[in-house]
């Protein structure tokens, strides 16, 4: 990959999708982690992040994005990881940088009409292409994804089919004529149920959300654009980290910091990630009262909480947390080898 000319070294260039159901996801997702895209224009398919100053990002159709990074058009890219699979090329320029988001969930997935009532499964399936390759005529598969579908296919014994070109909705085209079943994404399953259409129980070809991909010839020549990938990766980072932490926080008494900090590490779930932090509380109560702050996982608030209650706490508080950011980031570090520069 060739660097464009004219294109400024430290400035990355970041592919958002334009159009489809990973636009706004991925917009929601960057403002979620403190980098919301401002577009001044809406009739540009341009923008930038103003949290990370040496970002600009550039709208592409969501099909273009791996493409365009695969390209050197854009140094990295939020794209499903389906269509990154579908789209990217063995061996080439692209990586995949973070793969599981947390947004944008859906499968790829064989549906059939729900009248094919012996077909519940891709060995059905196999066995009723060969029916309808004996009587003189192919499955009609209609797909978006051309390359994941028939790999998928002929995997479980699907062999004798054809992909004919349907534009528009998929879910329409076994009701109008177009084809017999089809290879489509769905989230909740609920436009495949209104167009009579059902998955097959072992039809899941992928599951996939957002993922995060860069150029690795690009990233490796531009040491001032590696450091604005490192910025933006440890932001999706320390979100994600927090998505699943709350802040418990309790006045205890006690003889000194040391005796509360122990009663609470007698309880292992109540000591929190790394243990509790412990300060004096100045008051003008009488004993001696201390402020306890533990990071727990949400589903282990309620134990804290009545842990704290039963060791005689006040005033217990639960709140969110924004970020968590660890002593480096595991992503950027892995992207660093996979450069060669780690």
């Amino acid at each position: 990959m060739q660097v464009m000319n004219g294109t400024n070294e430290a400035l990355l260039r970041v592919a958002l999708p334009s159009d489809g159901a990973m636009y706004e996801p991925t917009l929601q997702f960057l403002a979620a982690s403190g980098m919301a895209v401002d577009q001044p224009n809406k009739r540009r398919y341009a923008g930038v992040i103003p949290a990370i100053p040496g970002a600009s990002v550039v709208f592409q159709r969501a099909r273009d994005i791996t493409p365009r990074v695969e390209a050197g058009n854009a140094d990295v890219g939020f794209v499903g990881f389906d269509d990154y699979q579908e789209r990217r090329i063995e061996g080439g320029a692209t990586t995949l940088v973070m793969s599981a988001l947390g947004y944008g969930r859906c499968e790829l997935v064989v549906a059939v009409p729900e009248a094919w009532v012996d077909v519940e499964s891709m060995a059905d399936l196999a066995d009723l292409s060969v029916e309808f390759q004996e009587s003189g005529r192919e499955l009609r598969i209609a797909t978006k994804s051309p390359r994941l579908a028939p790999r998928f296919l002929f995997r479980h014994g699907v062999n004798y089919f054809s992909l004919p070109q349907v534009s528009g909705a998929l879910e329409a085209a076994p009701s109008m004529g177009y084809a017999d079943l089809i290879v489509d994404v769905t989230a909740t399953g609920s436009t495949l149920r209104e167009n009579r259409l059902k998955r097959l129980r072992d039809g899941t070809v992928i599951e996939s959300e957002g993922c995060f991909i860069a150029n690795r010839h690009s990233l490796a020549q531009r040491p001032a654009a590696l450091e604005t990938v490192r910025q933006l990766i440890e932001r999706i980072e320390a979100r994600r980290q927090a998505d699943d932490l709350l802040r418990v926080t309790s006045n205890i008494e006690g003889s000194s910091e040391e005796a509360v900090a122990a009663r609470v590490l007698e309880r292992g779930e109540a000591a929190g990630l790394q243990g509790p932090t412990v300060s004096r509380v100045y008051s003008q109560s009488a004993g001696n009262w201390y402020s306890v702050t533990v990071f727990v996982r949400k589903e282990q608030v309620p134990l804290v909480v009545d842990y704290f209650r039963a060791i005689g706490g006040t005033s217990v508080s639960v709140s969110g947390v924004s970020y968590v950011f660890g002593a480096e980031s595991e992503s950027y570090r892995a992207l660093l080898a996979e450069l060669g520069l780690a």
